[in-house]
């Protein structure tokens, strides 16, 4: 997809996003935000900071940084945090070129985005790059789902949400982790296997 008419989706879509995934956790994700970020230690990354809805789930202690390609969303993510009175910095970036120092981060956490990014493979590679060795790799996505009517279903989708918003349906990320030789702590799928939520650490032999 092209990234001018990426960003400009997404920032189209800024002030619909969270009454759409607010109903979308009542309805299929449950409490994998709260499972997801509650999770975090130390430095943490959130990649595709969105407009911020992981933000109350955080644990006081830990630093944050959130990086997203839409301006419109991050506006409303800074809302957010000093609504909530939560320190974060935020950064327009693109995940598969990340603007941030190698071995940067203890936690890298990413909640139902990875589905959105043109090259999630490259966005991986990139959060690996800034990944401290023995640092943690949270990911909550909705994946291919074990249904095979559902996979069917996935797959129309597809035929109008990638061309339309770069958005995939079949795709596991814990296929990628783990060619990369992550050592997979945790993983839960459910909802005929539709979400899957992961927790891996980064061994020093992956490089």
């Amino acid at each position: 997809m092209n990234r001018a008419r990426w960003a400009r989706y997404w920032d189209r879509q800024s002030a619909r996003h969270d009454a759409e995934m607010m109903r979308w956790d009542k309805r299929l994700f449950g409490d994998s935000r709260s499972w997801a970020c509650s999770q975090a230690r130390g430095n943490v990354l959130e990649v595709a900071v969105g407009t911020g809805l992981n933000l109350p789930h955080y644990p006081p202690d830990v630093r944050l940084t959130g990086i997203d390609f839409s301006a419109q969303m991050l506006a409303l993510a800074e809302r957010r945090a000093t609504g909530l009175g939560r320190p974060i910095t935020l950064l327009r970036a693109d995940a598969q070129r990340l603007p941030l120092a190698d071995d940067s981060f203890d936690t890298v956490v990413c909640t139902f985005g990875l589905c959105a990014i043109p090259d999630h493979e490259a966005a991986l590679d990139e959060i690996d790059r800034v990944l401290r060795d023995g640092g943690r790799l949270i990911l909550v996505d909705h994946v291919v789902s074990t249904n095979r009517f559902l996979r069917a279903g996935q797959w129309l989708l597809e035929r109008i949400t990638v061309p339309l918003a770069g958005e995939n349906f079949r795709r596991r990320p814990l296929l990628s982790v783990q060619a990369r030789g992550y050592t997979v702590q945790q993983v839960e799928r459910f909802r005929y296997g539709l979400v899957e939520r992961l927790v891996a650490t980064r061994e020093p032999a992956v490089r």
